[in-house]
């Protein structure tokens, strides 16, 4: 069912034309029997009438009297001699003196005529009157039909008042659906209508209670990672602090003391994924955007990793206009960079290159980063961007550990600016190129 509108605007309009095709056909054929009973009175009172004005018992010589052609009369005498008769009437005796019933239908003049015979016993005539048959269906069905289409016609106007009232029916549930419709993601707010009708009461009530446990648990899951970030950060701090002791000491391998540091590294960075995943999913309600300057913002990540990227010797350079405005989060887009940027350092050899573009039009802004590593399989374009997934496993070709949260996190982050993202081989540097489009 695509409206309910249209639905009840069918239905009632169908069982309106049942019902009044009905009740006009029942009308109709009641309207043709009054109107043929009152034809009949009419030819009983026509041969009453001439019986009272003509007393002729002997034929006329100018008999003929000149009629319309659809009525007709004759006056036999008891002898059945024609005494006179219309202009249009035969010679022929045209009753049945056997025939108990007065009414009778005739044929003559190629029509179909319905007679009344009078006796009249005090000058012992018979008067006959008559008329087509064809003429008085006619006038009944024009009688009839006269007051039945205007209730024909009046079921289109009847379908638009209809359609008005089942409009102003449904004000209250178009009201509803247009307050949760312009909610923003970070409104939880209750549904609030001014007259709520007895019939949406229960959904309002309902609604408003789903609202109500949505925003208590997104309260929840903020605090938790809160607490989280805190309650994690603490205890990795204070590992790495004992590793470094351990190290100044020289009492332990100075190899297994490094790979118990890499291993509280890694945790650490995966604890950090986690977190960032939470916090940039796109079921988050609370993500704010504003106008931010693309290019500013990778200044500032290039600058706060170059130390990083220049301890492998790598070749940084960014190119861009001068300014290049979306409408995005800073945190989310910085998180976005840091991803992007230290993947492509760590998976690319010492003494490597990244380049990263920037690039705007007038509907889209293109940051385009470029490395010169290994890149990535063409069968793995979609894959990489799941939680978890690592391309060659755990142990990339590079010796690097990672967690495989990098580009899921990206590709969030991606949704969350209603962005596109796409993975392709860099031509000139040979290594991967991820090219994401913003709207400008």
């Amino acid at each position: 069912m695509r409206s309910i509108r249209t639905y009840l605007l069918l239905a009632l309009l169908a069982i309106i034309t049942l019902v009044t095709f009905v009740s006009l056909l029942k009308g109709y054929q009641s309207s043709i029997e009054k109107a043929q009973q009152l034809f009949d009175d009419r030819l009983k009172n026509i041969a009453g009438i001439i019986a009272n004005a003509n007393q002729d018992t002997q034929p006329r010589t100018a008999g003929v009297f000149e009629l319309s052609p659809g009525v007709f009369f004759q006056i036999w005498s008891d002898d059945f001699m024609l005494l006179a008769h219309s202009n249009n009437a035969p010679l022929i005796q045209l009753f049945d003196i056997d025939n108990d019933s007065p009414f009778n239908d005739i044929n003559f003049s190629g029509y179909r005529w319905r007679s009344y015979t009078l006796q009249d016993t005090t000058l012992n005539r018979w008067i006959i009157v008559g008329e087509r048959d064809d003429i008085r269906y006619t006038l009944a069905e024009n009688v009839v039909l006269a007051s039945i289409i205007p209730i024909v016609l009046a079921i289109p106007v009847a379908a638009l008042i209809i359609w008005v009232a089942i409009g102003l029916g449904l004000k209250p549930l178009r009201e509803l659906s247009e307050q949760l419709n312009n909610k923003q993601a970070d409104d939880l707010s209750p549904v609030v209508m001014r007259e709520t009708p007895k019939e949406l009461t229960q959904l309002v009530t309902t609604t408003n209670a789903l609202l109500d446990r949505l925003n208590a648990a997104f309260l929840r899951e903020q605090q938790f990672s809160t607490d989280a970030a805190h309650e994690l950060r603490t205890p990795i701090s204070a590992l790495k602090v004992q590793v470094h002791n351990l190290q100044t000491a020289h009492k332990f391998n100075d190899q297994e003391i490094e790979s118990l540091a890499l291993g509280i590294d890694r945790m650490g960075h995966v604890i950090e994924q986690i977190l960032a995943l939470y916090r940039h999913s796109p079921d988050q309600p609370l993500m704010k955007l504003t106008p931010l300057d693309l290019c500013a913002i990778s200044q500032h990540v290039i600058a706060k990793h170059y130390d990083q990227i220049a301890l492998k010797q790598q070749q940084i350079s960014m190119v861009g206009e001068e300014k290049c405005l979306i409408k995005g989060n800073k945190f989310a887009l910085e998180t976005l960079l840091d991803n992007v940027i230290l993947n492509a350092s760590k998976y690319t050899p010492d003494s490597s290159e990244i380049r990263i573009g920037i690039f705007q039009n007038n509907q889209s802004v293109k940051l385009v980063i470029e490395d010169s590593g290994p890149g990535v399989e063409e069968h793995d374009y979609d894959r990489v961007f799941e939680r978890f997934y690592r391309g060659k496993g755990d142990q990339h070709d590079s010796g690097t550990v990672g967690c495989g949260l990098g580009l899921a996190i990206v590709k969030h982050i991606v949704s969350i600016h209603h962005a596109t993202i796409s993975l392709d081989r860099c031509a000139d540097l040979g290594g991967l190129k991820i090219v994401i489009t913003f709207p400008k």
